[in-house]
């Protein structure tokens, strides 16, 4: 009798105990909310293209009004392209054609916009809004250090919830001076001229990881962090070097971000 008493006793001690849990003390799950997007702007030009100054001058626009939150990545390739001399830079690549050739491209300059089909420069105000007003469910972050001739690029990704697409990184180039076929002034048609002393910003100089990344695969509330070596080319200042991370699949790009090298 004695023992059933201390076991009644014991199972309404603990019955009592779980009723009085103080609800701040309970573990509840508090699905996370959606991120901010960034936008990504692959701006197809080339040194021959007479009317790509005037892209450019949307890419600064669209850079004044959303700072990071944009970014920008000048791909110098197809019929307008210049791939350079032995005496004049060119900044046309392989790498540029193909993805000129992959998306069907006919013309320049033209943007895809988080890679939502081909956008002509004159509306990419409006598109690029758009997307900003979109949210993600995967962030980014990154880190570029240079030591010597090599740089370090450490990429880490956290999903939100389950994801299946690829991971691309860049390397760009900023404030290069090369030949510029363009109206003068950029806004009138009237005069056309071989500017040999035009800057070129965010040009896209090299895939990292291949021409289209590799694949990468989330689970609900998953990380993961890569690590990457890229030498830098004798032709790159380094200096003036960025790089570019974002994530894609069939859906467009999810998320972007871009760090200058330290």
């Amino acid at each position: 009798m004695k023992t059933k008493i201390f076991l009644c006793s014991l199972v309404s001690l603990f019955t009592m105990a779980c009723d009085h849990i103080d609800e701040n003390d309970r573990l509840i799950y508090v699905e996370p909310e959606p991120l901010q997007r960034t936008v990504l702007l692959e701006d197809f030009t080339g040194q021959k293209c007479v009317n790509c100054p005037r892209g450019t001058k949307v890419i600064e626009q669209l850079q004044e009004a959303y700072g990071e939150g944009i970014i920008a990545v000048g791909i110098h390739s197809g019929p307008l392209g210049f791939k350079g001399n032995a005496t004049t830079l060119g900044l046309a690549t392989d790498l540029g054609d193909e993805y000129y050739n992959h998306w069907q491209l006919e013309y320049q300059p033209v943007g895809l916009i988080n890679r939502h089909g081909a956008v002509n420069y004159t509306d990419w105000m409006t598109k690029v809004r758009e997307e900003m007003t979109k949210t993600s469910t995967i962030d980014i972050g990154l880190d570029a250090l240079l030591s010597g001739n090599q740089i370090t690029i450490t990429v880490s990704e956290w999903s939100i919830g389950a994801y299946d697409g690829k991971l691309q990184i860049w390397v760009l180039e900023d404030s290069i001076t090369a030949t510029q076929t363009r109206h003068d002034p950029i806004d009138d048609d009237n005069v056309t001229i071989n500017d040999k002393n035009y800057v070129h910003n965010h040009v896209l100089r090299a895939a990292v990881n291949g021409a289209w990344g590799e694949a990468v695969t989330f689970d609900a509330n998953e990380s993961k962090t890569q690590t990457y070596q890229q030498a830098v080319d004798a032709t790159w200042n380094p200096s003036h070097l960025s790089i570019v991370a974002f994530v894609y699949n069939d859906n467009g790009v999810e998320q972007a971000i871009r760090k200058v090298l330290r």
